[in-house]
């Protein structure tokens, strides 16, 4: 006999299938039955269809809904959990320091769109915050266990020297492009907190090129510097989301190092996923600058000059 059940959205598939499908081999081992998956066209849920004798499907079946059932009684729990420390907009709070919060409206929004969409595009100038509080919303899915693990990568484009007459290795040849995103999680966590989790493989700081050929499923993913990616490699970030992930994509048009700024990646998803009901866009402006107050005007000086250039080009 064949029986079949509804699993309604990725957290489901990820809970009754496991990472790499794991968990139904062991099912399918455990009960001996057979089950194939059918996905909805849009990715969004799937159909288990479960294959063998009448007791064994049903036993197979209510071991399915008893997991997915744990895993309600778990979201309602996390929820409890999750309201106190966002009651006062605080996002993360380092053992060592104070708090991360949001400091500006645009800031409360992005974190909002983090942990309620899959996929969040970011663009604005430096200083409004973009790669720090993901980091810390990536270190409160973590110790929320919402996720596994945090991936951060950046694309390495040379602006100004070329890599080829740096000093070092490869390794130390682009450490300085990742750089910025170490002193985001030494400030949060310290650098012996930071050195076990990168040990353990639980955080990874890698560049763009190196994502290539991997599924990430149960992975916090963040793409600094997104301007600077071409479509091609926006394409291949994109595509590595596995089940149960989540990508935030950061990046300040502002600063596009690439020889034809028009190619920018982050660009062309903007067009391509802008009607995607599980993407979320947050633009920051000047008015969210939270580093010198000298940023900020900095910025706006700017953003002035470009303007009356454009004009005058037009």
């Amino acid at each position: 006999m064949i029986k079949t059940l509804r699993l309604k959205n990725q957290d489901e598939i990820l809970i009754a299938l496991g990472i790499q499908d794991r968990k139904l081999r062991a099912l399918e081992k455990n009960f001996k039955v057979t089950v194939f998956v059918k996905y909805d066209s849009d990715g969004s849920g799937a159909e288990m269809s479960v294959k063998g004798t009448n007791s064994r499907v049903d036993k197979a079946l209510a071991k399915l809904q008893q997991d997915l059932a744990m895993n309600d009684t778990t979201k309602q729990l996390n929820l409890v959990k999750d309201s106190r420390p966002f009651a006062d907009n605080i996002v993360f709070r380092p053992a060592h320091t104070r708090p991360v919060e949001a400091r500006s409206e645009n800031q409360k929004k992005y974190i909002e769109a983090i942990f309620s969409h899959d996929l969040v595009i970011s663009s604005g100038p430096a200083g409004t915050g973009k790669t720090f509080l993901a980091c810390a919303c990536a270190l409160r899915a973590l110790e929320l266990e919402m996720t596994e693990r945090i991936i951060v990568t950046r694309p390495i484009v040379e602006a100004g020297e070329k890599l080829g007459f740096l000093p070092g290795n490869i390794e130390e040849k682009v450490d300085p492009y990742l750089r910025p995103i170490y002193d985001a999680f030494y400030a949060m966590l310290g650098i012996e907190k930071f050195n076990s989790l990168k040990y353990n493989n639980i955080l990874e700081i890698v560049p763009l090129a190196y994502m290539r050929g991997r599924t990430l499923e149960k992975a916090f993913i963040i793409l600094d510097e997104a301007q600077n990616t071409l479509p091609a490699q926006m394409r291949m970030f994109l595509t590595r989301m596995g089940i149960g992930s989540k990508m935030i994509v950061n990046g300040d048009l502002s600063q596009i190092d690439l020889p034809n700024k028009k190619e920018s990646g982050l660009l062309q998803a903007a067009e391509v996923l802008g009607k995607l009901k599980n993407v979320a866009f947050v633009e920051f402006s000047g008015a969210d600058v939270v580093r010198h107050p000298l940023v900020r005007e900095i910025v706006s000086a700017y953003d002035k000059y470009d303007k009356k250039h454009d004009k005058e080009i037009k």
